[in-house]
């Protein structure tokens, strides 16, 4: 059983350490370079900052693997399964906001594999992480609906059903000016027919 992870958030480390110092894997693989928020946190990439991070907690080199070119979820899979071909149970490690993305990108880029997704218990707004603040996981949240939006078109990931309510969030979020983490292109086109109209 491999550990996988990629955020911001350096208590998904700490979330990711616990689990594996009781014996919930034997390894844990670090996958990330830059992404849209790190690119501008961090002067390094993602992996050697969570390897840091892992190392100071207690783990030895030994149990550590290291992706360090993914710079999404599709790639942090992909790059990963090339790394362990083996791999037959894999636990994800993530941020909280970042579940639902993850399950629907293993079935498309770590297919035939048993598999979970765990992530720290974070209460909202008090807990957000002050890395991006609750404005920036609001921007974040708007960026994911969008990508679970268009990414099964492109083959990204696997389709899921977003009810209207959180769609119509999504676009009162959007006219609010929640709008940086968005993809190119008008958000708007990737929305269901019957809610264009």
């Amino acid at each position: 059983m491999y550990w996988w992870y990629a955020a911001y958030d350096l208590r998904v480390v700490d979330h990711a350490v616990g689990l594996l110092q009781r014996g919930v894997a034997p390894r844990m693989l670090i996958s990330g370079n830059t992404g849209n928020w790190t690119r501008d946190l961090w002067s390094k990439p993602e992996v050697e900052v969570f390897a840091e991070r892992a190392l100071q907690l207690g783990i030895s080199r030994q149990q550590l693997l290291l992706e360090p070119r993914a710079g999404n979820f599709a790639e942090n899979l992909a790059f990963s399964r090339a790394l362990c071909p083996d791999a037959r149970s894999v636990t994800f490690v993530t941020k909280p906001n970042s579940i639902r993305r993850v399950m629907q990108t293993q079935p498309v880029q770590w297919p035939d594999i048993s598999y979970s997704v765990d992530a720290p218990d974070f209460a909202f707004p008090w807990e957000v992480s002050n890395m991006v603040g609750v404005f920036g996981l609001i921007e974040e949240m708007v960026g994911d609906i969008h990508r679970l939006l268009r990414y099964p078109q492109l083959g990204y990931q696997t389709a899921v059903s977003i009810p209207d309510t959180v769609l119509l969030a999504w676009q009162q979020l959007i006219a609010q000016g929640f709008n940086r983490q968005l993809l190119p292109g008008s958000a708007l086109d990737d929305l269901p027919p019957d809610l264009t109209t």
